[in-house]
């Protein structure tokens, strides 16, 4: 929670500066940290700073990236070893000796003790900077050892959740690396291990006090994870897989049944309309063979007999030609073959 803290005051002076630009008037009395983050607000705008009433360009950075900058020429220099860049970033300065005034949670503002390799921070937690600790405005080394007076701060910062608003305390003391100050006997005492109780995650070991109250692993300790959950992990994801192929091959088969199905009826249809039109061309060439008998019968009766001139000529001289009952269709298969043949008297 130290480092969110600190990653917030480092993000945040930037979208909380005034707008006047570089040349315009800005008012001292108005210089101050702001609430809940203790970001430093100026009316100057996020490239300059304020100085004795007017905004100048600032002469120093602190990141490598600084706000609202768009060329990377225009950026101003860093400060080297053994000076820093204040809030206000307007030039670099010595670092501070014990005792000196500095500003908020600045511990880059100190000088380092002489022991600065054993009392260094080196896990990113935010302790100190190398050795050396600003605490209620002061330059003081993180040397307290086991059951010494020490110094303890605590800031309220205001923080963010889906639920909403809440305060998050960030207390640092001036206590050796594995020790914390106790803020109510204000002396240095050593971590807790895993399962005692606590109020704070600075008493743990982890550094993680769990809402239960008690200390729990550290949040960047990786997960160990059994075999069996592996296995069954493993075998869950195979099961999955199965159903979901079996699944879609149930579906797409009646699917497919379906589609057969239609086809099927659809040729069970086609094929009763044709067979309906085999009966009707069946019962007409029965219906014209019955008329084409019945004209031959009539002609036989009602001849001059074989002794009339006209029973040796027949009506139609050309017996090749076709009838003209003959039917078809062009372009189409569809014939019923009947051809109606004169009988000897050259009679239909």
């Amino acid at each position: 929670m130290v480092h969110l803290s600190l990653a917030l005051l480092l993000l945040v002076p930037a979208a909380l500066s005034g707008d006047v630009p570089e040349g315009g008037g800005c008012e001292m009395s108005r210089l101050r940290l702001s609430e809940g983050t203790y970001a430093l607000f100026t009316d100057c705008n996020s490239i300059t700073y304020c100085s004795g009433g007017t905004c100048r360009p600032k002469g120093c950075r602190r990141v490598d990236f600084p706000f609202e900058y768009t060329n990377p020429d225009d950026f101003p220099r860093k400060c080297p070893r053994g000076e820093f860049c204040p809030d206000e970033e307007d030039r670099c300065q010595p670092l501070l000796p014990v005792g000196s005034d500095c500003q908020l949670n600045r511990d880059d503002e100190c000088e380092a003790p002489p022991n600065f390799q054993e009392l260094a921070d080196e896990s990113n937690r935010g302790l100190n900077v190398n050795g050396s600790v600003c605490l209620l405005n002061k330059c003081m080394f993180a040397d307290a050892s086991l059951g010494t007076s020490c110094v303890v701060e605590n800031t309220p910062y205001i923080a963010y959740s889906p639920s909403g608003e809440f305060i998050n305390i960030v207390s640092r003391d001036n206590c050796r690396l594995g020790l914390y100050c106790d803020a109510t006997e204000k002396v240095c005492m050593a971590h807790k291990p895993l399962g005692r109780e606590c109020t704070g995650d600075k008493e743990c070991d982890s550094w993680n006090c769990s809402g239960e109250g008690r200390c729990g692993v550290s949040t960047n300790t990786p997960t160990e994870v059994a075999l069996w959950v592996y296995i069954v992990v493993a075998i869950g994801i195979l099961g999955a897989m199965f159903g979901t192929l079996t699944a879609l091959f149930i579906v797409h088969r009646r699917q497919r049944d379906v589609e057969r199905e239609k086809r099927a009826q659809y040729w069970r249809e086609q094929n009763a309309f044709h067979q309906n039109l085999m009966q009707m061309r069946e019962a007409a060439r029965a219906s014209i063979r019955s008329f084409s008998g019945k004209n031959s019968a009539r002609s036989t009766m009602y001849g001059d007999g074989p002794s009339s001139d006209e029973s040796h000529t027949p009506i139609m001289q050309n017996t090749n030609k076709g009838s003209g009952l003959r039917q078809y269709t062009d372009g189409s298969d569809y014939d019923d073959g009947l051809l109606i043949q004169p009988d000897s008297r050259g009679r239909f």
